[in-house]
């Protein structure tokens, strides 16, 4: 099947337009690693070293480009238009590690102020409109600790539904009602909570709605369900020997720096990863007061991205790794009701995770999601103190997610094998 879904990629390849659309400079290629990312001969679709590759997802308006298409002009209103010399509204680092049989996307929130070369501080998703993909590279690599870029990839979100249409849908939770209408960009959201299978265009709603308490960062948690949901129903053999099919009806959507053997490469290792070894980060921060800039931020918390970096995306460093132990006295533990009860009693389980030294624990707003099964999401990447947890209780399943409450270390999400559970804990801790 792989042979076969290779011929016929290459064949696409020889055929079609390529798949790189920007012209890098010499200089700007050099920012990202040239050496091989896949093996030869009969091992050309084998990853043969772990790779990062720079995803960005691009929102373009007529405004943004310097020739924009003549029938955007009298419109009334501005729309899409596929091109990538925009803002970057999704950035994304995403690590494929052989050696570890694990894959890891570290979610990059397009707020986060950052020192761009040759501009100053400003929000990290200029970099693109500023200076393409080699800048974003350089800038992305410079709030992380210096970490390697091998490859980039850009989407333009015109190219997102009929990327997931190509892939049959996706069936998710929408954790709300979702109403926004702006008539400038012929932008109308209008989805209902609850589990449904939505067609492309729905699910580019849910992924470009931010009208809630948590603005991009919901969104990015948002994002994070989606990829998740596409992955568990879309990433399987079937689905592989399909790319040729998905790539034809979204390649002009596309521009990367990777081949078609090695796009094969990084599809067929995510074919065959241990879901459970799928992490999605988020890059630590917080929220700017209004006081503090002009303009708001997500402020970078530089230790733990110190931290996270050195366990995730093997960057040695001498301390503050999360690979040691963390004090439970000193994390943050979230405690949500995901039972899709109206009433859950969840002060046994706080009062167990007090007894079990964890010193800060509340109960914080439900995500929405019912769930069948607890989550012990690690918000923060540190999968070390989620497993520290659920040996603690005893049920539960850890996710290395950013979809927990944003204040926490560990979100605990209580599903519906509490209801079985709590019996248990109302009687080994009473007071």
């Amino acid at each position: 099947m792989v042979s076969a879904t290779a011929g016929a990629l290459l064949a696409v390849s020889l055929t079609s337009k390529p798949l790189m659309q920007a012209n890098l400079s010499a200089d700007e290629a050099a920012v990202f690693d040239s050496d091989r990312i896949s093996g030869g001969g009969l091992r050309f679709s084998e990853l043969t070293r772990p790779v990062n590759i720079l995803v960005m997802g691009m929102s373009v308006l007529p405004p943004d480009v310097q020739n924009a298409p003549e029938e955007t002009k009298n419109l009334g209103y501005l729309p899409q238009v596929n091109s990538f010399d925009g803002l970057a509204d999704v950035m994304l680092l995403i690590r494929f590690d052989p050696e570890k049989k694990k894959l890891v996307m570290l979610s990059i929130p397009r707020d986060t102020r950052v020192e761009i070369e040759g501009q100053g501080m400003k929000k990290i998703n200029s970099t693109n409109l500023q200076g393409g993909p080699a800048l974003t590279a350089k800038t992305v690599s410079n709030l992380l600790e210096g970490v390697g870029i091998d490859r980039y990839m850009r989407i333009n979100v015109l190219g997102v539904a009929k990327l997931i249409d190509a892939l049959g849908g996706v069936t998710v939770y929408v954790p709300r009602d979702m109403k926004y209408q702006d008539d400038s960009q012929h932008l109308y959201i209008n989805l209902k909570k609850g589990k449904q299978h939505l067609n492309g265009e729905q699910a580019l709603q849910l992924l470009r709605f931010r009208h809630d308490e948590n603005g991009d960062i919901g969104r990015i948690q948002r994002q994070q369900m989606v990829i998740r949901a596409l992955i568990d129903q879309s990433l399987n053999p079937t689905t592989l020997a399909q790319l040729p099919k998905v790539l034809n009806v979204v390649k002009e959507h596309i521009d990367t720096n990777l081949t078609v053997e090695e796009l094969l490469a990084l599809v067929g290792f995510g074919a065959r990863t241990n879901r459970s070894n799928m992490q999605m980060l988020m890059l630590p921060g917080r929220f700017s007061e209004k006081s503090e800039y002009e303009a708001s931020y997500w402020i970078p918390y530089k230790r733990r991205i110190h931290a996270m970096m050195a366990q995730h995306f093997d960057l040695e460093t001498e301390t503050d790794s999360l690979s040691q132990l963390v004090d439970p006295a000193s994390l943050r533990v979230a405690i949500q009701d995901n039972t899709g009860s109206e009433e859950t009693n969840l002060r046994p389980l706080v009062r167990s995770l007090i007894k079990a030294g964890y010193r800060n624990v509340y109960i914080a707003k439900s995500s929405g999601v019912p769930l069948d099964v607890t989550h012990i999401v690690a918000q923060q990447g540190d999968g070390n103190s989620a497993d520290l947890i659920r040996n603690s209780l005893g049920f539960g399943e850890v996710r290395v997610e950013s979809t927990g409450n944003l204040g926490s270390d560990i979100s605990i999400q209580v599903g519906k094998d509490w209801l079985e559970q709590r019996g248990l804990f109302e009687e080994t801790t009473q007071p």
